[in-house]
C-alpha cells in the first residue's frame, strides 16, 4: 500500500482534528472529507481512522500507536479496515494490462465479504476511498447501495478535492467535513523543516499547498520550470523549439500548470498591480504586461485551459509543447 498509513499530523490540522473528535461517536455511515488538493486530507483520513481502531487513544483522540491494533494498521493488515484507491496507484493490475486510474465497481462489490463481518474488535470498521472523484458511475453507484443500509459500526469515509463530480445521491449521503488551507505562515515554516529551499517561493508555485510543494521538489522539476520561467520573461526571443526539445521528458499537465500560473499573474499585475504565484517575478511581470493587450492575456488563459484538457491525451510531446510556446509567443509579443 503506497500510503504512509503511520504519518504525523500536520501543524496545520489541530483545529480539524479537534473537530474531528466530536464525529468519534456520532459519525454517520459516511464522512466526506473534501478541500484543496494537497493539504493533507487523506493523511488525516488515515490518522483518524488509526485512532478509531485504536485500542487505547490518547486523551487527544491521537491513536497510542503500541497496541496491536496500532501495528496491523501500520503493517496494513488491520481486519476492520479497507483503503480502495485506483490501480495506477498501487502500480497492480492484469499482465499486459495498463492499470486503471478509476476505481471500479468490482472494487466496491469486492468489500461485501468485509461487509458481511462482525469487526474483529467489536467495535468500528473503516473504509476510506481516495480519491472517491476516482469512481466510475457504477462504482459509484454501488456504492450508495452501501451507504443506504450500511451495516452498524461501518464508517465510509470519501476523500476528495472535486466533491462536485460525485453523485449529489452520494453527496446527501455523507457527513462533509471541509479542510480549510493552511496559513502561508504555517505551511513555510513547514517546508522550511523539510529542507526545502525558499519554501515560500516553492508554496506559491505549488498553488499554496504545501504538499503538492514538497513533492515537485522531490521530483526536482524545479530546474525545468526555471528554465522555462527565463524563456517567457522576454518572448520575443523565445526560442520556441529549443524548449521544445526541452521540455520533452516533463508532464505536459504540470507544463500547463506552470504557465497558468504565469498568465494568472500577468493578468493580475495588468488589473490590480498585484501577483500571487510569482512574487519574486513581480517586477519583470509588470515590464512585460505594460504594453500588453489584456484581450490577448484573455485569449491566453482561454487557450491554457483547453491545452490543460488536451495535455492529458496528447500523443507527441514536442509538437504539443511547440503549439503551446507558439501560441504564448503570439499573443505576449507586441
Amino acid at each position: 500500500m503506497p500510503v504512509n498509513l503511520m504519518s504525523e499530523l500536520y501543524p496545520w490540522q489541530k483545529d480539524d482534528w479537534t473537530r474531528l473528535q466530536s464525529l468519534r461517536e456520532r459519525a454517520s455511515q459516511g464522512l466526506l472529507f473534501q478541500g484543496q488538493k494537497g493539504i493533507g486530507k487523506l493523511d488525516l483520513a488515515l490518522n483518524f481512522a488509526r485512532a478509531l481502531l485504536c485500542q487505547h487513544p490518547l486523551d487527544n483522540g491521537v491513536a497510542c500507536g503500541v497496541c496491536p491494533a496500532c501495528h496491523w494498521f501500520e503493517q496494513g493488515s488491520h481486519p476492520d479496515f479497507r483503503f480502495l484507491q485506483p490501480e495506477s496507484e498501487t502500480e497492480e493490475g492484469e499482465a499486459g494490462k495498463k492499470p486503471s486510474r478509476q476505481i471500479s465497481v468490482d472494487q466496491i462489490r469486492n468489500l461485501s465479504d468485509f461487509m458481511g463481518m462482525t469487526a474483529h474488535q467489536g467495535g468500528r470498521r473503516v473504509v476510506i476511498i481516495h480519491p472517491a472523484e476516482a469512481m466510475n458511475a457504477n462504482a459509484a453507484n454501488a456504492l450508495l447501495k452501501n451507504l443506504e443500509e450500511p451495516p452498524a459500526g461501518l464508517l465510509f469515509i470519501l476523500v476528495t478535492h472535486k466533491p462536485q463530480s460525485l453523485l449529489p445521491t452520494l453527496l446527501s449521503r455523507c457527513l462533509a467535513f471541509s479542510l480549510a488551507a493552511p496559513d502561508a505562515a504555517t505551511a513555510t515554516r513547514w517546508l522550511a523543516g523539510q529542507g526545502i529551499k525558499n519554501p515560500s517561493e516553492a508554496l506559491a508555485f505549488a498553488g499554496f499547498s504545501p504538499l503538492q510543494a514538497l513533492q515537485s521538489a522531490a521530483q526536482s522539476g524545479s530546474d525545468v520550470r526555471e528554465k522555462l520561467l527565463r524563456a517567457v520573461r522576454q518572448p520575443a526571443a523565445l526560442d520556441v523549439f529549443a524548449l521544445s526539445e526541452a521540455l520533452q521528458k516533463t508532464e505536459q499537465v504540470q507544463v500547463v500548470q506552470w504557465l497558468q500560473q504565469w498568465c494568472y499573474d500577468l493578468i493580475a499585475q495588468k488589473s490590480a498591480g498585484s501577483v500571487r504565484y510569482h512574487p519574486a517575478e513581480q517586477a519583470a511581470i509588470g515590464q512585460l504586461v505594460e504594453s500588453l493587450d489584456p484581450l490577448n492575456l484573455a485569449r491566453l488563459q482561454s487557450y491554457l485551459q483547453t491545452a490543460r484538457r488536451e495535455a492529458q491525451h496528447t500523443l507527441n510531446p514536442k509538437l504539443f509543447y511547440e503549439s503551446l510556446l507558439f501560441t504564448y509567443r503570439q499573443l505576449t509579443t507586441k
